[in-house]
């Protein structure tokens, strides 16, 4: 029978986008097909391994790894406080080397261009490459170079990348928002100051998406800090428990797809 392409749109969010996990281990254990990705920083991340192998205890086993201390390479502040190069070797290990195109689904990558302002989508090349562009939160890490542009986080341009996943041929879009920030938030470092900043500017992004996709999911993760991978089990279970409570609206929203095609 006929049914529709459902894409997913994950967003960013620092260390609370390991919610995205949750969320694709929920629609996976009720049959709910995910046939692309498109993703923005974490987002990209977590849409890169999925692609990778589909194996959501594998991406769980995987979170437990990514701890701060085995990808952060610090560099002399010049453009980034952090090289990048340790956790684009992670990427690449994680993927196994891998481009874009031989993942098992379709996958938009966003970055943006540092120097044009333009949203810049990858679905073919180095995965390891358009990843770590994508994760480039500005002032954190270096800027990755490609083809002699300069690529920052996807985020900057586009929080939850909805109208990529259309673009790509979804039919039904399911967004994920992990951006919502905690207002007492501890800011104690530049580090802090950067990405505080990052999240509030986004929230005035993120209103908009709501209307452009067919579900928007935002589980509850604002009292996590985006920049300490320490609390990786419980933003993933956050994500599992707000899929619940949206699954009857996917399976509606695919049936009243279904209904509207047959007429």
């Amino acid at each position: 029978m006929l049914r529709p392409t459902v894409g997913l749109a994950l967003g960013s969010g620092g260390a609370r986008g390991f919610a995205h996990l949750g969320v694709i281990k929920v629609l996976h254990e009720e049959g709910i097909p995910i046939d692309l990705i498109a993703g923005s920083s974490m987002g990209a991340l977590v849409a890169a391994f999925y692609g990778a192998g589909r194996d959501v205890e594998r991406l769980y086993k995987l979170s437990r790894v990514f701890k701060r201390k085995y990808y952060l390479d610090f560099t002399v502040p010049k453009m980034g406080f952090i090289a990048g190069k340790r956790v684009k070797e992670l990427i690449r290990i994680f993927t196994h080397g891998m481009m874009i195109e031989q993942l098992d689904i379709p996958i938009g990558i966003v970055a943006t261009d540092l120097v044009s302002g333009e949203k810049v989508v990858f679905k073919k090349g180095p995965i390891a490459e358009a990843v770590r562009a994508s994760i480039a939160i500005p002032g954190i890490f270096v800027p990755e170079k490609m083809d002699g542009r300069l690529f920052v986080d996807g985020g900057v341009v586009d929080m939850i990348p909805v109208s990529v996943a259309r673009k790509m041929g979804a039919d039904i879009v399911i967004a994920v928002d992990v951006s919502n920030v905690k207002p007492s938030a501890d800011v104690s470092s530049i580090l802090d100051v950067i990405m505080q900043s990052i999240d509030i500017m986004q929230m005035e992004l993120v209103s908009n998406r709501e209307v452009a996709s067919d579900i928007m999911i935002r589980p509850k993760v604002e009292m996590f800090n985006s920049r300490a991978f320490t609390n990786i089990e419980e933003i993933i279970k956050m994500g599992e428990e707000e899929a619940k409570k949206h699954i009857d609206k996917i399976k509606q929203c695919i049936q009243h797809w279904k209904e509207s095609q047959s007429e």
